[in-house]
């Protein structure tokens, strides 16, 4: 695995810490190399070889390994890692032309990945978490939203900024005094909200207060679900409306505090009025402007616009935007593990506020009067609850095969590797609610008789795995889980498992054996892991979202929640909502609500005022559905009958400047790139779909490939191995069904989106007036030709087709499309 030109400072010490502190048998591999690329940024054959000498694990299993998962290195990195995201809907929004854009300003290859001085590596990654702010890039720990090829220059100079800072605001000041008085400001801190600059948003607001010498509290609360409104920040004050600022920004900070908090001091009362004052004198953002910029008083007066917040429910995300995702205390405060309690114990008793208040561990408490484990599953067999994480199996009879399976140990499992490109509802709901899913992991304990669970969480998500290890940290402290659960005697352990890049280890058998230490590999089923599961044990496998609805079933009633939704597809459902839409975020709604009202009522229709075309559902595994299907019910049975699939929850929402034949090559590119290889069906078929659908987008496709295309996707459906190859050509076969037209079109080298750039020109035609704005706009030197105040021309052989130049020309002179097209875009993409 070394080499002899390989060059490496490294201290034993730390590798033998890190085997240390991951064990030595074979399952500890991932974690163990997890470990080394975090210290040395790569993974060294030396610290490799060392690795060998001291644990059971064999050179074999690490190649095996780090060559399966996307996460792993093998190479030296420059000094800061990009990584770009190309999920659907960053994909949608111009991905690869941000990548290009990046290389560009940064001086690397088109075919490399790092620079010349070795300080950027880019890297493109599945899916950052961030959809509803596509496009989206994190370099190393700092994300950034919303990037364009114009803001890419200003978000390196950014980083920059913040690396010479040391990382953020100055921290180093003495904590401000607060007191709880009924007044508080709330600022979610979630994944999304720092992308969107939140963090920055805090730092300014806390400043603000410092000048004023005020009290006030700042409180970190859970996902807001507006992510296509951050930076959000609540003020409240006790007898006053609720006033919540969306789009803030740090000038606008100052006036948003004096405006709902006066200074104390009468020397800071001063001082302030003075800044205002000055504030004024030199054309600051005045109160009426930042009130119409910024004012959405939409929790307890919601108005016309804000139909985002008032379509839905609120079960897995109850008290969302309002709790602090990092309290225990606040949690208990708000009913939280009143379900385990009554699960325990017949009836809440008030045992783990109680504990978690008095700091010790709770005092035995007798269990006769609590329900059985049949009674638990009962209780979810009478809700309808299916599983969220794609194929909606009934919770209630997944709990009783487990239950029901010979074994003295039972494993548990949460299932938050959300793979898909275009979703983010598990890591919101990790981030936000990691007390409720380890209460809907302990409720699953009872009932399946496990004392043993573990949380698999996608490594591209720290923040989640940061706040659930803090929350089971704080759990156990409380004896809500551990060695005696409440003073029961019974025992439930939790420990988080981070995933290595692995789209198939969304699959249960995969999942296993990523925590077996082996490679995501898909096995034939039966037997179901709840007979046969982790080490050979019976497991439950649930998903994040599944487990977050647990609670509130158990305390509400089983009835309750099958009063929602349809016959069939019972309660509420959390979707990401992103792409061409106006209101993009995170939505929990009834089952059976139509795809309309989701777009048009929640979403705020197209943004751009383009027009609705399609909808994908269920990412890389769903289907794309047409506009002209607007009406059709989102719940299990619906999206099946037209071809499609719930999916875990992300809905991408297209506009007719879209091509769907771009997008089933974009889909078919993923799924064969995330193939584990095992089945032949999966392993070549998706390669000989992608081929083909990479050819119809270069105009090089014929009509038979259409055929061929559905014949060979039914192959795949009905012979892979897993839920994987056997949902991989769905995207295509919707597509082959309601779009064909848009398919023949490519056939006939035409893309009629004017997506595809293997199949449009761009020309400029004589009404430019030589203004060369054009040329200045171009990230590539000699693109355009430009003399001023003569006609333009663009060189086809070095144009990317970045549309760059179409919406700065101010006399529409730049088309884009193909010339035999009688309509062509024009002024626009």
């Amino acid at each position: 695995m070394s080499s002899e030109l390989e060059i490496l400072e490294y201290d034993i010490a730390d590798i033998e810490a890190i085997v240390e502190d991951n064990g030595t048998g074979p399952e500890a591999v991932i974690p163990i190399l997890q470990a080394i690329q975090k210290k040395y940024r790569y993974l060294p054959g030396v610290a490799l070889e060392r690795v060998c000498e001291m644990t059971d694990i064999l050179p074999s299993s690490i190649e095996g390994v780090a060559t399966f998962y996307t996460q792993f290195r093998t190479e030296p990195v420059g000094e800061h890692v990009i990584s770009l995201c190309d999920g659907t809907a960053c994909h949608v929004k111009g991905a690869e032309d941000i990548h290009d854009a990046v290389c560009d300003d940064l001086g690397i290859a088109h075919d490399a990945d790092t620079d010349e001085d070795r300080k950027y590596t880019i890297q493109k990654v599945a899916c950052l978490g961030c959809c509803s702010l596509a496009p989206a890039m994190k370099i190393d720990e700092v994300t950034y939203a919303n990037v364009q090829i114009d803001s890419v220059p200003p978000v390196f100079k950014d980083f920059e900024k913040r690396e010479a800072e040391g990382g953020g605001p100055n921290t180093n000041l003495p904590p401000r005094e607060t007191k709880q008085n009924g007044a508080e400001i709330r600022i979610g801190l979630d994944s999304c909200c720092i992308a969107g600059g939140t963090d920055r948003i805090e730092a300014a607001v806390e400043a603000a207060l410092r000048d004023i010498d005020s009290t006030v509290p700042i409180k970190h609360v859970s996902c807001v679900h507006m992510c296509h409104q951050v930076p959000v920040i609540e003020v409240v004050q006790e007898g006053k409306p609720t006033s919540m600022y969306v789009k803030v920004e740090e000038e606008d900070i100052s006036e948003i505090v004096s405006r709902h908090f006066k200074a104390v001091n009468p020397l800071t009362k001063l001082k302030t009025a003075a800044m205002k004052w000055s504030e004024h004198l030199y054309g600051d953002l005045g109160q009426e402007e930042m009130v119409d910029r910024h004012g959405a008083d939409v929790r307890d007066n919601p108005v016309a616009s804000s139909t985002f917040l008032t379509k839905q429910i609120h079960i897995a995300t109850e008290h969302r935007g309002d709790l602090d995702p990092a309290s225990l205390d606040e949690y208990l405060r708000r009913g939280g593990f009143m379900a385990l309690e009554k699960c325990l114990f017949g009836a809440t008793k008030g045992v783990a506020l109680m504990s978690s208040h008095r700091g010790e561990s709770p005092v035995a408490h007798s269990t006769e009067e609590g329900w059985s484990a049949e009674r638990i599953i009962q209780e979810m067999l009478d809700s309808g609850l299916r599983g969220r994480g794609g194929a909606g199996f009934p919770t209630g009879r997944k709990w009783q095969f487990v239950n029901q399976a010979p074994g003295e140990k039972k494993y548990i499992i949460c299932n938050g590797d959300e793979g898909d490109p275009g979703a983010f509802m598990d890591r919101m709901i990790l981030e936000s609610y990691a007390y409720r899913v380890i209460e809907g992991m302990a409720i699953s304990s009872l009932a399946v008789g496990a004392d043993e669970g573990i949380l698999y969480i996608r490594a591209e998500y720290p923040l989640a795995t940061k706040r659930m290890r803090q929350a089971i940290i704080d759990c156990e402290e409380a004896g809500i889980i551990g060695d005696n659960i409440l003073g029961t005697g019974k025992a439930l352990h939790l420990r988080i498992m981070e995933g290595a890049g692995a789209f198939v280890c969304g699959e249960e058998t995969a999942l296993i054996a990523s925590l077996e230490g082996k490679r995501g590999m898909p096995t034939i089923r039966p037997p179901f892991p709840a007979i046969k599961g982790l080490w050979g044990c019976p497991t439950l496998i649930n998903n994040t979202e599944t487990l977050a609805m647990v609670p509130w079933i158990i305390r509400n009633g089983a009835e309750k929640f099958a009063e929602l939704g349809t016959e069939r597809s019972k309660g509420t459902k959390v979707f990401s909502l992103a792409g061409k839409i106006r209101n993009g975020g995170l939505i929990e709604v009834p089952m059976g609500i139509t795809i309309r009202e989701i777009v048009e009522d929640i979403g705020g229709g197209i943004e751009d005022g383009r027009e609705f075309k399609a909808m994908l559902v269920g990412g890389p595994s769903g289907g794309c559905i047409p506009a002209s299907l607007g009406d059709t019910p989102v719940d299990y049975e619906a999206l099946s009958e037209i071809g499609a699939m719930m999916g875990s929850g992300g809905l991408i929402v297209l506009d007719d400047s879209d091509c769907i034949v771009e997008m089933c090559r974009y889909f078919l590119s993923f799924t064969q790139e995330e193939s584990c290889g095992k089945c032949t069906p999966c392993r070549i078929g998706t390669m000989r779909m992608k081929e083909m659908l990479e050819r119809l987008t270069q105009g090089k496709g014929k009509e038979s490939d259409l055929d061929l295309l559905n014949e060979l996707g039914e192959v795949v459906k009905n012979q892979s191995l897993c839920g994987l190859g056997k949902t991989a050509p769905n995207p295509v076969l919707t597509a082959l069904k309601y779009f064909k037209e848009e398919f023949i079109a490519h056939v006939n080298g035409k893309c009629p989106a004017g997506k595809c750039k293997g199949l449009i020109d761009y020309w400029i035609i004589d009404t430019c007036i030589g203004c060369t704005k054009c040329e200045q706009v171009c990230p590539i030197d000699d693109c355009i030709e430009s003399t001023p105040f003569k006609l333009h021309t663009i060189n086809l052989d070095t144009c990317t087709r970045c549309d760059m130049c179409l919406p700065v020309c101010p006399t529409d002179a730049i088309l884009a499309g193909s010339r035999d097209l009688e309509e062509l875009t024009v002024g626009t993409s």
